[in-house]
């Protein structure tokens, strides 16, 4: 996926602030990137941008070949929908539902545009070690296997591009590290692109690359970075 000079601002007159600066990166299809920055730096835009949650003031968002810009509104919802996968950090679990009701629930609200791949949610719950948790609710599940089951949801159409936004930030550090280890990989296993945001050093560690971000524009892409040069970058910056 590419975006191409995007911009953002929030806002207007005197109280503008603008989020992206005239972004352009390409985010390579079967890789793992994560997004880091100061506070206010516009990572949390950058993601809504790419991932078609907002539309940019200017510039150009493409995933799989398709530019987002032209679509309307109906047209982006099924794409967000069908084409990209969402992995939050309060996991978005609807509290009535078992584990396996919300991890196909995209199917189900899709109609008769999707069916059910029955085999691939098969090899999702045990993927994601949920087989025998797949009758759960949330309430009765820990919190790292909530984030599971949101990821499995995330993955249940097999979309394009999956964005996590602090994926870990609601966690423990063992269920963080289970958790940071399924998305490494679901790259290296199946291939799949996975675009994060975080303000974690070790999060980003398990990433291919590292876009760092600095008052709306990316400043930095580092490449197999360990968490100790992360974070010392990031602290160069007031991050």
């Amino acid at each position: 996926m590419r975006l191409s000079a995007v911009r953002k601002v929030h806002g207007s007159g005197h109280s503008a602030v603008t989020a992206l600066d005239g972004v352009t990166t390409e985010l390579p299809y079967g890789t793992f990137t994560a997004v880091m920055g100061p506070s206010g730096s516009g990572k949390s835009t950058f993601l809504h941008c790419a991932s078609g949650l907002e539309r940019p003031d200017q510039g150009t968002v493409e995933i799989g070949g398709r530019e987002l810009g032209p679509l309307g509104e109906r047209e982006l919802t099924v794409l967000r929908r069908e084409r990209v996968g969402f992995v939050f950090q309060g996991f978005n679990l609807l509290p009535a539902l078992t584990a396996e009701q919300n991890i196909t629930l995209p199917v189900r609200l899709a109609g008769r545009r999707i069916r059910l791949d029955r085999p691939w949610l098969e090899q999702l719950l045990e993927y994601t070690g949920l087989t025998d948790r797949r009758g759960h609710r949330p309430g009765e599940l820990s919190g790292g296997q909530q984030q599971r089951v949101a990821i499995a949801r995330a993955l249940i159409t097999r979309p394009e591009v999956v964005f996590a936004d602090e994926p870990t930030g609601a966690l423990d550090t063992t269920s963080a590290r289970k958790v940071l280890e399924l998305l490494r990989g679901l790259v290296a296993d199946i291939g799949q692109t996975v675009v994060m945001v975080t303000h974690d050093p070790v999060a980003a560690s398990y990433a291919d690359a590292v876009l760092v971000l600095t008052d709306g524009r990316i400043t930095e892409v580092l490449h197999g970075a360990s968490a100790g040069a992360i974070a010392e970058r990031m602290a160069r910056l007031g991050a």
